[in-house]
């Protein structure tokens, strides 16, 4: 009986085909759904008798517009990075990197932080295993820097939220800064400010063997579970940032906001990255606080560095690092990305 159970659980497994009319649903109800967001959230608060030129009604608006948009568009890009993963894992990212010059390493390393679905608590592993595999430790800089802060997730959402102008820049200027803080950590060779442990890693390791015939139903199972475990994990996270930028949506003074984060103030980029270090955040998260403090009169260069140093330059990913950083490192990087954040501020408010 049991063995009779396992086998038609198995058969029930859709195939192919299957995979393909589920995706094609799924999709037209994602659009559909997508469409109609703030019908939604229109609704919501007539049926509450609320109105959205009241605070309250405002900031319920903001939260029941903005909950089912972020977690959307996050089923959707986790589903699909799910299934690039399984042609950039580990193993062959670690291949990819070996042995590059520094230059052209640090240009690869930062590109696959954008495509290979890696978050800032992956970093450790990620960072001994590039160094293992003999990956300069500029290079791998480079790859640690653009993973978080120029995931698919951030781009997506910032793409959504703001329009393709604003996520160009962000992709671009969040390349050049991992490109260029990899290249400035490299040349100056402070190979031996890795913990001793780390140092002895780098004998080289030898990569293990991994296979990549997959087929397409088992990408396909691997981008829902994939969903699953990511989705599953951070959608708390998501709650909680939505309903912040609710609350400063509808209730924080336009006022406070702009005098804190304005254009004309000099010292808001630096306070904003300075604010930012402290917060633990993924950018699904980070973003609706972002959507909120630039409805309330901020400027987007400031709240975009604001993010940047949540995501990128947080305390807990300093304190996970210090397992394989020596203090100076670590300090040199915080320092090295801090400024190239400053310089993405800087230039957002000069520009829009």
């Amino acid at each position: 009986m049991l063995t009779d159970s396992m086998t038609n659980a198995h058969k029930a497994k859709p195939g192919l085909n299957g995979w393909l009319a589920m995706i094609a649903i799924a999709t037209g109800a994602w659009f559909a759904i997508y469409s109609h967001l703030t019908d939604f959230a229109d609704a919501l608060i007539g049926m509450l008798g609320l109105s959205r030129e009241t605070r309250l009604g405002e900031a319920i608006h903001f939260f029941s517009y903005d909950t089912p948009k972020v977690l959307m568009l996050l089923v959707g890009v986790v589903f699909v990075m799910g299934i690039v993963q399984t042609f950039f894992v580990p193993e062959r990212t670690r291949a990819l990197l070996s042995g590059k010059r520094l230059g052209l390493g640090n240009v690869l390393a930062a590109t696959l932080g954008i495509v290979t679905p890696f978050c800032s608590c992956s970093a450790v592993p990620l960072f001994i295993g590039f160094l293992s595999a003999g990956v300069p430790l500029g290079v791998t800089f480079s790859f640690l820097i653009s993973a978080p802060m120029v995931n698919e997730v951030a781009l997506v959402l910032l793409f959504g939220m703001f329009g393709w102008k604003v996520a160009g820049l962000y992709l671009g200027l969040g390349l050049l800064v991992a490109i260029v803080s990899g290249l400035v950590i490299g040349a100056l060779k402070m190979e031996k400010h890795l913990e001793d442990w780390v140092q002895k890693l780098q004998s080289g390791a030898d990569l293990p063997a991994s296979t990549f015939s997959m087929s397409w139903v088992e990408r396909f199972e691997a981008g829902w579970a994939h969903v699953k475990q990511i989705v599953g994990k951070v959608w708390p996270y998501i709650l909680l940032g939505i309903g912040l930028g609710a609350a400063i949506h509808g209730y924080v003074p336009e006022d406070l906001m702009a005098s804190f984060m304005g254009r004309d103030v000099w010292w808001a980029v630096p306070a904003a990255v300075v604010l930012g270090v402290p917060m633990y955040s993924n950018a699904a998260g980070i973003i609706p606080v972002v959507e909120a403090l630039i409805g309330k009169g901020a400027a987007l260069g400031t709240v975009l560095a604001f993010m940047m140093a949540v995501i990128a330059l947080s305390a807990p990913e300093m304190i996970i690092l210090r397992k394989v950083l020596k203090p100076r490192l670590i300090a040199v990087f915080a320092g090295v990305v801090a400024t190239g954040i400053l310089m993405v501020g800087y230039v957002f408010n000069a520009i829009f």
